[in-house]
């Protein structure tokens, strides 16, 4: 196995864990893409909650900017400098209740389309020999780097966004030997010397 690289939370506030390595490898049921060691983190509000859940949520897709982390800024988690970026694809609709399961049965679809239909709007790091951040599903039009460009810890890379294969507004992280994910190995991550497991709700001030 790869050794473990140690990021930093690339965002501030309160965020959900889930599909953690911590509790499942491969944490999304898949070693395609490199996603083995793949984290979800999904913003929440001070009650540890995402939108309010109602009837029409049951029933129906939301817009994405109902939930409160849409827009949150996403930021670098380990200096580096800029291999990847992608930002054209839009942010549609959330999908809870019946709308997800609907979206989960033409998931083979986006797959078949490659990293980019799953990823959605993205940034990809290059932080050391063999060690490539992927941060996605970034909000349309917020990416705020370019190729090239070299970033520290903590700069604004873009916003938390609903892009990609994505059932409500949150971030991916993975970490990868490659830049292509779709020929990279994938990297164990920890973030402040931490593996949080699902469930746990992450708070950065």
């Amino acid at each position: 196995m790869p050794q473990t690289v140690n990021l930093t939370f690339p965002f501030r506030g309160r965020w959900l864990v889930q599909n953690s390595p911590a509790n499942r490898v491969p944490s999304h049921g898949t070693d395609a893409f490199a996603s083995t060691y793949a984290i979800d983190f999904v913003p929440v509000d001070a009650r540890g909650r995402t939108a309010r859940f109602s009837i029409a949520s049951l029933l129906h897709p939301e817009p994405p900017d109902l939930f409160p982390g849409f827009g949150r800024p996403i930021t670098a988690p380990a200096i580096g400098v800029v291999a990847a970026v992608h930002d054209g694809e839009t942010d549609h609709d959330a999908f809870r209740g019946l709308p997800s399961v609907r979206y989960a049965l033409t998931q083979h679809r986006r797959a078949a389309r490659g990293w980019r239909a799953l990823a959605g709007n993205h940034v990809i790091i290059e932080i050391g020999p063999g060690e490539v951040v992927a941060l996605c599903h970034l909000q349309q039009g917020s990416v705020t780097v370019s190729v090239g460009q070299p970033v520290a810890e903590g700069d604004v890379l873009g916003r938390c966004g609903n892009s990609g294969n994505s059932t409500e507004a949150h971030v991916h992280v993975q970490v990868m030997d490659a830049v292509d994910p779709e020929r990279a190995t994938a990297v164990p991550v920890r973030f402040d010397e931490w593996l949080p497991r699902n469930r746990e709700i992450v708070e950065i001030a």
